[in-house]
């Protein structure tokens, strides 16, 4: 998979480790080491996807995550310092499409880019779908309501359009993590409950529903 890859991450040593382990994944990697440096860059050298460590200095990456989903769908991969709930939900609100909790290996990490780039390379550019209000247009990424656009990240579009091509269907948090973020095995339910529930504040919630126990479905 051809892909060039911007690694923003300020330690010297991970920094290098990270890049030689990318490469000789096949992937062309730029970096950049704090969060300034991190956006002249992904701003001229438009890269694939970004792999975006959270503390960094100048402007950290949440930031500048904010900053590339103003403008950019390209897929983010936050790199945490630990794994807490808190640092999830934050990291996904900020539109990160997933994480990787430090100390991490590098087979994980590959993995993790792989789905993400596979991820972005998977839509149907000529389908349209409706549900309930909504009108769902993959060509364009938009979704609309009466004529209004709602502004949805990259993952919580690809969740939404899951769903709605099934309306009726059970999606347990397991298929919906290979659905949509193209994994399973490497997979954490939080990703799955924190996007549905972003989701459920920028649309009419009642559109998708949770079955106790199991996991979600899109109203008929």
């Amino acid at each position: 998979m051809e892909a060039t890859i911007l690694l923003v991450e300020d330690d010297p040593s991970i920094r290098e480790i990270t890049k030689l382990g990318l490469q000789d994944a096949g992937f062309t990697v730029d970096t950049a080491a704090d969060g300034d440096d991190a956006l002249v860059r992904f701003r001229h050298d438009k890269p694939d996807l970004v792999v975006l460590d959270i503390m960094l200095p100048k402007r950290d990456g949440l930031e500048v995550c904010r900053a590339i989903r103003a403008t950019s769908a390209v897929p983010v991969v936050m790199l945490t310092a630990r794994g807490d709930a808190i640092d999830v939900v934050v990291g996904l609100e900020s539109g990160a499409d997933d994480y990787v909790t430090k100390p991490f290996e590098m087979p994980v990490l590959v993995a993790r880019v792989r789905a993400a780039l596979r991820r972005a390379q998977l839509m149907d550019p000529a389908e349209t779908i409706t549900l309930g209000g909504l009108r769902i247009d993959v060509l364009g990424h938009r979704v609309t309501m009466d004529d209004h656009e709602i502004n949805l990240t990259p993952t919580e579009f690809r969740l939404l359009l899951e769903l709605a091509r099934r309306p009726g269907q059970v999606f347990t948090r397991e298929l919906l993590l290979d659905r949509v973020w193209g994994y399973s095995y490497l997979g954490d339910s939080r990703l799955v409950d924190v996007a549905i529930q972003r989701l459920r504040a920028k649309i009419d919630p009642a559109l998708i529903e949770t079955v106790r126990g199991v996991g979600y479905r899109a109203g008929r």
